[in-house]
């Protein structure tokens, strides 16, 4: 893991920890590289417990509780889906902030309205409004999802921040 990712997730950490607050993630393109971006952290055991890994649309559906109806609307690609991830993360972690994030990483995948290395974010606070954003990363796949792993990051320490 890189030094940049390793220093996001330790002041992710000093935050949670001075807080005593724990923190989730609901995880498509990134596969798992958030909670592994915690965890890279010794005690992060006392801020995290619980990420889920929802790549398939069926995962979203059975895991997170995602209406069917919404993804065939807007695709797993989009705010509506982050911000239905977010909240089921949250309310499965009990936790007390969550990111959810899903993307196109390529190479493959990528249409004109959402070309590669288009990254949806959520973050959410346990009693706050959702705040959604979409990034366009250049680069391969493994860019796409580093880039996609230290905003996420980015974006917990900016809301507890705040």
């Amino acid at each position: 893991m890189d030094n940049q990712t390793v220093s996001l997730s330790a002041r992710l950490g000093e935050l949670l920890l001075n807080r005593h607050a724990t923190v989730t993630c609901a995880e498509s393109c990134t596969g798992g590289g958030i909670a592994s971006a915690i965890t890279e952290i010794s005690g992060s055991s006392q801020w995290f417990q619980l990420g889920l890994v929802t790549y398939a649309n069926s995962a979203k559906q059975q895991l997170l509780g995602l209406s069917p109806d919404v993804l065939a609307a807007e695709g797993a690609v989009s705010e509506a889906v982050v911000i239905e991830m977010a909240r089921a993360a949250l309310a499965l972690a009990d936790a007390d902030i969550s990111v959810a994030v899903s993307g196109v990483a390529g190479p493959d995948g990528g249409t004109e309205a959402k070309p590669v290395g288009t990254v949806w974010f959520c973050w959410m606070l346990r009693d706050g409004s959702p705040v959604a954003r979409c990034f366009r990363f250049p680069g391969d796949r493994a860019a796409v999802r580093t880039a996609a792993v230290q905003q996420a990051l980015l974006g917990l320490i900016e809301l507890l921040d705040n």
